[in-house]
């Protein structure tokens, strides 16, 4: 469509029909009734629908008034067939687009391609008629019949096909494109919540009430009719630095600007770590990261070796594990983040199932007679005089320890074979 230039629509011409109902929707339904009420011979319709069915209606044009194409009669002579529907007056469309851009339900029907019998409802209570009536289809063909011809006949069964799929065909014909008219409903709308947003004000400053935000109905329907958001910003090159915070002169009693700039610039690291997760590409089928406690994020700060000194002691002695604890705790993480923290931290009973899962696991692991003698405690199987031990997470995984100095230490990331993680803890032992 080119500006300045009459709105207009063509649609390639359809497959036949064999076999199928013209239309579905019960706007479509109504568009086919208004033609047969208003055609004198029902012969000559019924013509029409045996052309529409075998395909010879042409490319259909749609413009504010008129329809068009060239209808192939049963001997392949072709007809120009037209037929006319009244276009709405401006105060016709004035008082639609006050209606819809009322009703948010409206909005959202017609983008999904839809014309909900509320909406012609509320449009006839306003005093427009969108669906045409008796004697609304007025025909003109170059076979120069005087009513409603098989050419025009099947142009009027084809359209129906098209008003099922769109709907924005009908308003097309009574005068306003798709594109003016979500544009003049966003317009309104931007009105409407102007005047909203300015009258809550009023009432705010006079003390009254304060508003209580935009219905959720409304915020969805208005989703494709208002501006596209921009695209997002790129992401920068690293992290942003924090301010530093280690200035002379006076400072508030017990600050520690160490541990203050230390978590700046942890805050800064994970912001920029989430930015580059937001923005990738498969961001919304991940599902969302679990929380961690406060005792599993101090490891996470002490694990990731920006901590001075002082941080680190504070850090240890809020954990409760003290500093060889924290330690040992921080090489966890290294492994496995907080799934092999709480592997360290916990002992627990497999029930029977979660046993059963494990030893069949176990007894698969070996050949038969090559399996070691594995003594069990819970969750954790040593094999015997070894400094080497498996622990069964609750996930199912299997996660190798070694014994140094009378402690059990995580010894490598989790497999999901007992077999290759003993395998792999034994040959570095």
């Amino acid at each position: 469509m080119n500006e300045g230039h009459e709105p207009e629509r063509t649609f390639a011409p359809l497959p036949p029909a064999q076999g199928r109902a013209f239309a579905s929707s019960w706007w479509g339904r109504a568009w086919l009734k208004a033609l047969e009420d208003t055609a004198l011979d029902g012969t000559q319709l019924k013509k029409g629908r045996a052309l529409a069915r075998q395909g010879r209606v042409g490319a259909v044009s749609v413009r504010p008034g008129r329809l068009t194409a060239v209808v192939q009669d049963r001997d392949s002579t072709a007809y120009r067939s037209d037929v006319l529907l009244q276009e709405l007056s401006e105060e016709n469309w004035d008082r639609f687009l006050d209606m819809a851009s009322e009703r948010s339900g409206h909005i959202a029907a017609l983008l999904d391609r839809e014309m909900p019998p509320h909406l012609v409802e509320d449009a006839a209570a306003a005093g427009l008629e969108l669906l045409p009536g008796i004697g609304d289809l007025e025909p003109e063909c170059s076979c120069e019949a005087w009513d409603h011809c098989p050419h025009t006949g099947a142009l009027c069964y084809q359209v129906a096909r098209l008003l099922d799929e769109d709907p924005f065909v009908l308003l097309l014909l009574r005068g306003r494109d798709e594109r003016r008219l979500l544009d003049e409903l966003q317009a309104r709308s931007a009105a409407r919540a102007g005047r909203g947003s300015d009258a809550a004000a009023a009432e705010d400053h006079a003390g009254g009430p304060s508003p209580h935000g935009v219905r959720a109905d409304e915020a969805f329907a208005a989703r494709d009719i208002l501006p596209p958001l921009p695209p997002p910003p790129p992401l920068p090159a690293e992290p942003g630095l924090p301010p530093s915070l280690d200035a002379e002169g006076d400072r508030e009693a017990g600050l520690d600007a160490a541990a203050l700039e230390f978590l700046a610039a942890d805050s800064a690291v994970r912001a920029y770590a989430m930015l580059a997760e937001a923005l990738g590409p498969r961001h919304g089928q991940q599902p969302p990261a679990a929380a961690l406690t406060p005792e599993q994020d101090a490891v996470r700060l002490a694990a990731d070796g920006r901590a001075c000194t002082r941080v680190t002691a504070r850090l240890a002695a809020a954990t409760g594990r003290g500093p060889a604890g924290l330690d040992d705790a921080v090489r966890a993480w290294r492994h496995g983040g907080a799934a092999a923290l709480t592997v360290y931290d916990e002992e627990w009973q497999p029930g029977p199932d979660e046993l059963a899962r494990a030893l069949a696991q176990l007894a698969a692991a070996w050949e038969e007679g090559e399996a070691p003698q594995l003594g069990a405690a819970g969750n954790r199987w040593t094999p015997a005089g070894s400094d080497v031990q498996l622990r069964l997470g609750r996930d199912g995984r299997w996660w190798p320890y070694t014994r140094e100095a009378g402690r059990w230490l995580p010894a490598g990331p989790a497999e999901d074979d007992p077999g290759t993680a003993l395998a792999a803890v034994m040959s570095g032992s």
